[in-house]
Parts: structure tokens; C-alpha cells; sequence
């Protein structure tokens, strides 16, 4: 059955994967996901913006500093710290990320509408059952193998240049009340 869905899943994220590459152009692979992070967490300070991408702050930092000269982000100083940066998108950003999720939608439909109705709705069903579980076994701790409950994602995962560094570290430190952040947009 996980190999069934293991080869199944690789064709949802290749429909994903391709409405993806309309965005190449404007940023990479690991900027989109910077990109993502903010909009879920907005005003969020660059450590806590590494520890979500899994990179080094360093890293997260130049990252961030192309999505600024790009026009995706904006940095304001904190309310409470003046010395801590906030992080925000830019009209560009949400845009960029609305067109993205347009394109998905529309490849999906074109994949769902040859699917037999019974077949939608089996997916449907079975995907919300599959986030539920999923989240819940993410928020009750490790694995019994003792690795991460939910695998993280393919190192340069990306492609090409741009990807980020990735820390040497064990299980990776999601908060217990969200999942990790997805690799794909």
C-alpha cells in the first residue's frame, strides 16, 4: 500500500512540480518556500525563519536578502525589538503566490475531470483522512523508529543553484502544533 501511494504521489507532485516551474523565472525553488513560510507566519523573524526552512541563519539571511532586492519581501523593525527584523511579502509576493496556486488548481481540474466521479470522491475523502492522521501523528512526537513522524523533504529538492544549505543536525524541531513546512508550493 505505500509503494501504491509512494507512486501515486509522485504523480500530484508532479503536476505541482510543473505549475512550480512557472515561477523559475522570478524566484527558485527554496526563495518560493522562503516566500510560503511568510505568508503562513507573517512578521516573522529571520532565526525563526531558518529553523522553518531547516537552513542556516546565514543562509536564510542571503536568502532573504535576494527576496528583498526581488521585490518579494520587506523587513520592518519589531514592535517590541527594535533590533529584531520582522518579515513581510510584498504585494509582488502574494501575486506571484496567487498565480501559483492558480496554475496548481487548473492543472489539477484538468487531472480530476478525466476521474470518474466515484474516483473523486474516494480521493477527497481519503486525502482528508490521510491529512487528519498524518497531523495527528506529527503532533504526538517521533516515530517509533525515532526518526521525524512526517519524512522531511529531499535535500535540493530545488534543483540548480539556490538551494539552501542544509544544517547537520538528527530530527528536525517542528513546533508539536504545526506541521513542517511543505517543500513544494
Amino acid at each position: 500500500m505505500a509503494a501504491a501511494l509512494d507512486a501515486a504521489a509522485a504523480a500530484l507532485l508532479g503536476v505541482w512540480e510543473s505549475a512550480r516551474e512557472g515561477t523559475a523565472n522570478r524566484v527558485s525553488g527554496a526563495q518560493l518556500r522562503a516566500v510560503m513560510v511568510v505568508e503562513q507566519h507573517d512578521g516573522i523573524n529571520l532565526r525563526r525563519l531558518a529553523t522553518r526552512l531547516d537552513m542556516l541563519l546565514s543562509s536564510a539571511s542571503r536568502l532573504c536578502d535576494r527576496l528583498v532586492a526581488a521585490g518579494m519581501l520587506e523587513r520592518e523593525p519589531g514592535r517590541l525589538d527594535r533590533r529584531e527584523i520582522s518579515l513581510h511579502l510584498t504585494p509582488d509576493a502574494r501575486r506571484l503566490l496567487s498565480e501559483l496556486r492558480a496554475d496548481r488548481q487548473a492543472r489539477l481540474d484538468t487531472v480530476l475531470a478525466a476521474m470518474s466521479p466515484q474516483g473523486r470522491d474516494a480521493l477527497l475523502s481519503g486525502m482528508r483522512e490521510f491529512d487528519e492522521t498524518a497531523r495527528q501523528q506529527q503532533a504526538q512526537g517521533p516515530s517509533p523508529l525515532g526518526g521525524p513522524e512526517v519524512p522531511g523533504p529531499t535535500p535540493g529538492w530545488a534543483g540548480g543553484s539556490g538551494a539552501p544549505e542544509r544544517r547537520a543536525s538528527s530530527p528536525r524541531d517542528w513546533p508539536a502544533d504545526e506541521p513542517p513546512v511543505a517543500r513544494t508550493a
